[in-house]
């Protein structure tokens, strides 16, 4: 019983402890930004995780729409139907976060034992997740991902397949190309 405790203490501090996990979004979600992560908007957004570089979507809305890197992520018009709306978009990052456990028992050891510590600074480990939150607004400014906008269903699928489209795509340029 004695030996099962200790493997079992061993395994409990020779681990890393997730402090906190990014969400993990399958295609895409609609919700309050603002719940999502808390220095967004009060905005009911589009929001899709972002596997690529930085700057990626900036050249993909850049170049799809020919924007000349004139005001690319405020307010870029598209039509849907003849009708026009407005698209802007922030990148946002969430971070998993991680507790490494036998580094901050290491130096709790040397400290308790007069000696300085090793590894202070790297008890947390993160890695950044990023995601793109994608508002649209009709020529009235209002939002068109409420539930009562006439346009809402259109609007997502207009963005989902910008998303698809996105993240198929590596040369921006041959979505100039391709029919709108």
């Amino acid at each position: 019983m004695k030996r099962i405790t200790t493997i079992v203490l061993l395994l409990c501090f020779m681990s890393c402890v997730p402090v906190r996990i990014a969400p993990k979004i399958e295609s895409h979600k609609i919700m309050v930004a603002k719940k999502f992560k808390r220095q967004l908007p009060r905005e009911t957004s589009f929001i899709f995780e972002d596997p690529k570089d930085a700057y990626e979507f900036y050249d993909y809305i850049n170049t799809k729409f020919q924007l000349n890197d004139l005001d690319v992520d405020l307010n870029t018009p598209f039509q849907i139907e003849g009708e026009t709306f407005f698209l802007s978009y922030q990148e946002a990052e969430i971070s998993d976060k991680t507790l490494n456990v036998p580094l901050v028992l290491i130096d709790a050891k040397r400290d308790g034992s007069g000696n300085s510590r090793l590894f202070e600074g790297q008890y947390v480990s993160r890695k950044g997740n990023w995601y793109l939150v994608l508002n649209v607004y009709d020529e009235a400014l209002k939002n068109c991902l409420l539930e009562d906008h006439p346009y809402k269903d259109k609007v997502i699928n207009y963005l989902e397949n910008m998303r698809i489209e996105y993240l198929s795509t590596s040369n921006y340029l041959d979505v100039l190309f391709s029919a709108k």
